[in-house]
């Protein structure tokens, strides 16, 4: 991604997307130029064909003039195609070169961030949104241009025709620019509401659809379309606001450009009878009035592209100059060479807006061995185990790998080496071969294959209509909950990390599946520094310690026979799940 400063001036960054395609706009901008004057020709050869050339019979320069303006228009049309063909793909490609730094700068921020926008809203900021800066990136400076050279040849050429009557027409430019100032602004508001509320209707989409399985199991489908209905309700108000201040916009610029002509009629007809113009004059008069108001026209509808283009880039720019709570610090390293030896050092946390969830937490954990965290739900487990990979920060303390704050390592390398196993597998809508090598992205099928068997899934695979390249449908759909669990374990057996994260990883498994995970789970742990967070005790009789966590706190440490003999919080949910030591 180019680096750009983007706290600078919204149009100093917005003219900056321009540079890679520089070519591209300057022929937009030259076949803008040439088709604009074209149509100032056409008036003024009118004008000297009437007074000149048809008076005088000169007729062969007559024709002459009429095969030029034929010419100058099959130029113009030419100019034309190639504004709507290239001007648009110029402004497609920066669309994608924006839709590209937000996609890839929004992978750069913090799960904090994620946890307070949802997904339709991002979504429409990438899409809706970008859309309509497109229409401005092309649009935008190519109206901007045909207006101001348009309007200012027309009044030059009108002042060598009649300049008092040229006067009387400029008076009224002041009251359209003040009128289009003051609209402009209420307009700006009006378009911000509608995107916002668009926003909010791709997040109920966005939930309806992921959810319909959800929604169809509980009979909820009338609560969810009530819900889609709030938002839509919502949308059709702020864009009913919309449209009646883009009426009066309109409304106002079109009276304004009647006026004109109004005025040219009265005001040339009075010239006339006081002998300073005559007919001709005031038919070219007319003409070049038509030719200097549809410039005027378009410049209102420039305004209108500039408005919705700047608030959609405006919102852009919100998500770009959101930065990570999670950066790597000047001068960072890669972590490399790792054992896994982990410690928690006097660690707290607690999330900006709440209240503490861990508070002085401290053990180590040699690399090779495996901790089980256990304790109640809320109680901090998952919460202490993304302290690890720095998914956040630590608010109090330090963690370690090796000896290394985590804090002091690149981002990269340090979830280079973790491998994390949840109990929500996300699986993408691919094949069952690319979700696995997702794991390693430079991972040969042969390692695919390997990374299969070892988790105990590659038969199964087999026996699939299309072996490894099945098509999983969305979020793995076509999967058992037991098929996705044993994919997510081939991807981390192909990344291969020296520790590993396992939060709840079968507690939404049946008995029987998870004794077969269990089993591929048992084979993925040996060597590597495991954390175990774990809902059913018994998947922890191997782990080498085990440490309760109740309200912030771990309030037992040791291994499970300590544990147990003790007669404390773990032995009490050991005989709550009625389990032996056997």
């Amino acid at each position: 991604m180019k680096q750009r400063d983007f706290s600078a001036h919204p149009i100093k960054l917005f003219a900056s997307y321009y540079k890679p395609h520089m070519r591209l706009f300057l022929l937009d901008m030259t076949c803008a130029l040439t088709a604009c004057l074209a149509d100032l020709i056409f008036p003024y050869a009118t004008r000297y064909t009437l007074n000149t050339l048809l008076p005088d019979r000169l007729f062969g320069l007559f024709f002459a003039v009429m095969a030029i303006l034929a010419g100058a228009y099959i130029v113009k049309a030419v100019c034309k195609y190639i504004i709507t063909y290239l001007g648009h793909l110029m402004g497609v490609r920066l669309e994608a070169d924006m839709r590209t730094d937000i996609l890839t700068h929004i992978q750069t921020l913090s799960f904090s961030f994620f946890d307070h926008n949802r997904t339709g809203v991002i979504m429409s900021r990438i899409t809706n949104d970008l859309f309509s800066i497109t229409e401005l990136s092309h649009h935008g400076p190519e109206n901007l241009m045909t207006s101001l050279v348009t309007i200012l040849g027309a009044f030059a050429i009108l002042c060598t025709i009649c300049w008092p009557l040229a006067l009387i027409i400029l008076a009224v430019v002041p009251l359209f620019i003040l009128f289009t100032v003051h609209w402009n602004g209420r307009m700006d508001e009006a378009n911000a509401e509608v995107k916002k509320n668009l926003a909010e209707i791709n997040a109920s989409i966005e939930s309806g659809i992921s959810g319909i399985r959800t929604a169809k199991a509980f009979a909820n489908e009338d609560a969810e379309a009530d819900k889609f209905r709030s938002a839509n309700d919502a949308f059709k108000e702020s864009k009913k606001k919309w449209y009646k201040t883009m009426g009066i916009y309109h409304s106002g610029i079109e009276s304004t450009m009647s006026l004109m002509q109004v005025l040219t009629i009265a005001a040339g007809g009075f010239f006339i009878m006081k002998g300073k113009m005559d007919y001709v004059d005031l038919i070219t008069f007319s003409l070049y009035v038509s030719t200097f108001t549809r410039p005027v026209t378009q410049l209102a509808d420039f305004i209108e592209t500039f408005t919705d283009g700047m608030t959609g880039f405006k919102r852009f720019l919100e998500i770009m100059n959101t930065q990570p709570d999670i950066q790597d610090k000047p001068g960072a390293e890669d972590l490399q060479d790792v054992a896994g030896d982990v410690e928690y050092k006097d660690v707290s946390f607690s999330y900006a807006e709440g209240g503490p969830v861990l508070e002085h937490v401290s053990f180590t954990l040699p690399h090779g061995k495996c901790l089980a965290v256990v304790g109640p739900s809320g109680g901090g487990k998952t919460t202490l185990c993304q302290l690890l990979p720095r998914f956040y920060d630590v608010t109090g303390g330090a963690v370690t790998i090796d000896g290394k704050d985590v804090r002091d390592v690149t981002q990269h390398s340090l979830r280079q080496n973790i491998g994390i196993i949840q109990q929500d597998v996300f699986v993408f809508a691919d094949t069952i071969r690319e979700n696995i090598r997702y794991g390693r992205p430079d991972a040969t099928d042969a390692e695919i294959v390997a990374a299969a068997v070892r988790a105990e899934i590659h038969e199964e695979i087999l026996a699939m209509p299309d072996g490894y390249d099945t098509f999983v449908g969305e979020r793995g759909v076509m999967l058992s909950g037991g098929q996705k669990q044993r994919l997510s374990i081939a991807r981390v057996f192909l990344k291969n990390p020296p520790v590993l994260i396992l939060d709840e990883a079968t507690s939404a498994l049946d008995s029987v599946t998870e004794q077969r995970i269990q089993a591929s789970l048992d084979e993925l742990a040996k060597g590597r520094t495991s954390i175990i967070i774990a809902h059913r005790l018994s998947t922890v009789k191997n782990a080498d310690a085990i440490a309760v966590v109740e309200n912030e706190h771990i309030v037992e440490l040791g291994t499970r026979e300590e544990l147990i003999a003790k007669g404390g919080a773990f032995a009490r949910l050991w005989e709550a799940q009625d389990l032996s030591l056997g």
